[in-house]
């Protein structure tokens, strides 16, 4: 740990309801002081299909984290009542393992972490890369 602390990273939905949960559950899951927080309506979706603009402009938020904390892993996470993905659960699973891939495909040295925020407000885990 750095004398700044240790950090994480997650790409969340700009909903409130879901951001100190998602970030909580983070800190404890992953052992980190902090959590840098990238937020997309939607974000399952603009990560996995949205414009090559989009996409971009979330890896540049991620390569912040991972260049100027020293991040070593990234969440992405998809909550139920999404008013920028309003999709079934299945859908946002679906779109989240798409995530999967292109968070990869950036070739960081990064854990990568999928969860669903369900209907009662619990975070499931879906993909942990270091499992």
């Amino acid at each position: 740990m750095s004398e700044r602390g240790s950090f994480a990273c997650v790409i969340t939905c700009i909903d409130g309801r879901v951001q100190q949960p998602v970030a909580d559950w983070l800190m404890a899951r992953l052992g980190v002081d902090y959590i840098d927080t990238i937020t997309e309506a939607g974000p399952d979706k603009a990560l996995s299909s949205g414009s090559k603009a989009e996409v971009e402009a979330i890896m540049r938020k991620v390569l912040i984290s991972v260049n100027a904390h020293h991040s070593r892993a990234v969440a992405i996470i998809a909550h139920h009542d999404c008013a920028g993905n309003p999709v079934s659960k299945k859908e946002h699973v679906r779109f989240l393992n798409e995530c999967v891939k292109v968070v990869t495909s950036w070739g960081m040295p990064l854990r990568i972490i999928t969860a669903f925020v369900n209907d009662e407000w619990a975070i499931e885990l879906l993909t942990d890369t270091m499992k």
